[in-house]
């Protein structure tokens, strides 16, 4: 339990996800940039904190090659209740989130989304690779490599010179 899966691919770019109306999204078309990946969620404690700061740091760094993924997940505590559609309406217009919202996936489990099987493979957390909760981040080179992952304690701006470091500014 909690093991971390054998995955054939090198980088997050090689997986296709779906967006909110189901439509195939190729990750590939963010070759280049640092992406900061997210399982988020409408009703969680830790909602409005990340998502603030996601939405400040998005602001900060997207004109200088940072992108945020985030994926809704149902998955703890039933704290994204709705359709993919609600959860991408809820957090363009109650935290002004210009970065892309997928279709809600589940992060751990037999149902595990394939980019999710890739990045917690390349990253395990405290006490193995399950995601624990909401907000569990991971922080993704240019070349699709997960550079690093953070627990859903971490709030955003706390790894911000990460992100800087990402991007080469640093």
């Amino acid at each position: 339990m909690g093991g971390s899966q054998s995955v054939p691919e090198k980088s997050i770019h090689e997986f296709t996800v779906k967006d909110t109306r189901g439509k195939d999204v190729d990750l590939s078309i963010y070759k280049g940039k640092v992406l900061l990946v997210v399982n988020v969620a409408s009703k969680c404690g830790f909602t409005d904190k990340n998502y603030t700061q996601l939405t400040e740091l998005y602001g900060r760094y997207k004109d200088k090659g940072l992108e945020i993924l985030a994926f809704p997940c149902n998955q703890f505590l039933r704290q994204e209740p709705g359709t993919s559609e609600e959860a991408e309406q809820f957090a363009c217009t109650r935290y002004k989130a210009e970065y892309p919202i997928f279709k809600k996936i589940h992060c751990n489990g037999p149902n595990t989304a394939p980019v999710y099987k890739f990045l917690k493979s390349s990253k395990n957390g405290f006490l193995g690779s399950r995601i624990k909760w909401n907000f569990t981040k991971f922080l993704v080179d240019r070349e699709g490599r997960v550079i690093q992952r953070y627990g859903m304690a971490m709030p955003p701006l706390s790894i911000e010179a990460d992100i800087k470091k990402a991007l080469g500014e640093e």
